[in-house]
């Protein structure tokens, strides 16, 4: 897998980003699929993450009813839809993918699970 993500950028308190996720080889919606985020001086934490063919999803409390996590079948795009956004979202975030084997239903939340790793695109919340 070659995993681009996009949409990062500079965006102001309350604003909203749209992260982006797509891959050349694999058809994502075959994996589970997660976004993960890592802050200068911080702890790489798992954001959300989706299950193969969409059958569940997951959010870290700290974005829970602001980041919604989406898949794009004909565009074979991942989504992050981030509203509400707050200084301490300031991160870069990463698009993972679980290779096989996988489990159904179930999307990993720690970064070990995934083998595949985005370059990452770099998100500041700031005024």
């Amino acid at each position: 897998a070659q995993l681009v993500e996009s949409g990062g950028g500079l965006v102001q308190p309350g604003g909203s980003l749209r992260l982006s996720c797509t891959d050349s080889g694999f058809t994502l919606e075959n994996y589970p699929i997660g976004w993960f985020r890592q802050a200068p001086g911080k702890e790489r934490e798992a954001v959300s993450c989706i299950s193969s063919y969409a059958g569940s999803t997951y959010y870290a409390d700290s974005v829970k009813g602001r980041f919604t996590i989406s898949r794009d079948r004909a565009n074979n795009t991942v989504y992050l839809q981030m509203n509400r956004l707050k200084p301490e979202d300031t991160a870069v975030y990463y698009c993972v993918l679980q290779g096989p084997p996988i489990r159904l239903g179930v999307c990993p939340k720690t970064g070990s699970a995934y083998g595949y790793w985005g370059q990452g695109t770099q998100v500041t919340v700031a005024s």
